[in-house]
């Protein structure tokens, strides 16, 4: 069995919604799992975005420009994000916000490389969720009392909160794989033929009567027809 794979729950919150207007992230959270538990290790970050957060942002997140000006800039934090991340699976929720931002930035910093250059996948719990409940809300939110996530203590959208929201809703959308998994494993184990030792049974051997004989040979030359002289069986049956 394949060793489990190392997943990080990851989330930023930015200055405003399109790095298309030069918004940039000012937080920056990633929660370790592995074998689905949360190891407790994680990377937590705040971010000087080098430029004002836009107010309809900071009402969301509740970060204002105070808070992160005395923050380290992405340059000087990006060593430690791609060492944190490095050959992980990342899960986040709606990942092409989020990873457009991480790239554009990245990409700034080391020409020509993005996250992906160092990551071994990503899995969008947005996509999943809207596969599972097409027509339905799919917001962090919307999952969370979908799935009964307690999110009483978040006031915020902050980056490190929604990690632990969404690490519940991804086990959520994952558990009926995960139980199917086990059943299909449970059900190999029962039956593993490679422990059977035919030496030990009682077999008998029963041959064909002629007439048994006559009838299979004449269904092989039917076959043989049907297949315009391309039956292995039949020709391995004239060689005996």
């Amino acid at each position: 069995m394949s060793a489990p794979v190392r997943q990080l729950i990851l989330d930023t919150e930015t200055t405003g919604l399109k790095v298309e207007d030069g918004h940039r992230i000012v937080e920056f959270a990633a929660l370790e799992m592995f074998d689905r538990k949360l190891t407790g290790n994680k990377l937590h970050l705040y971010i000087n975005p080098e430029r004002e957060i836009d107010p309809n942002a900071a009402r969301i997140h509740g970060i204002t420009d105070e808070q992160v000006a005395d923050k380290p800039i992405f340059s000087e934090v990006i060593d430690e994000i791609r060492e944190f991340i490095k050959g992980s699976e990342l899960i986040i929720h709606n990942a092409k916000f989020d990873m457009g931002f991480l790239n554009y930035q990245f990409n700034l910093i080391e020409k020509g490389k993005t996250v992906e250059s160092y990551i071994s996948g990503v899995i969008d719990t947005l996509t999943m969720a809207r596969q599972k409940f097409p027509g339905g809300k799919n917001s962090l939110d919307a999952l969370c009392d979908r799935f009964k996530v307690d999110r009483t203590n978040r006031d915020y959208h902050g980056a490190l909160i929604d990690c632990r929201l969404l690490a519940d809703v991804y086990l959520n959308l994952t558990r009926e794989q995960i139980n199917l998994l086990e059943q299909q494993t449970a059900t190999k184990s029962q039956y593993n033929f490679s422990k059977i030792d035919s030496g030990k049974l009682d077999l008998v051997i029963t041959k064909p009567t002629a007439e048994e004989e006559q009838l299979h040979l004449a269904y092989l030359e039917q076959l043989d027809k049907l297949s315009k002289g391309k039956s292995l069986w039949f020709n391995k049956k004239l060689d005996v």
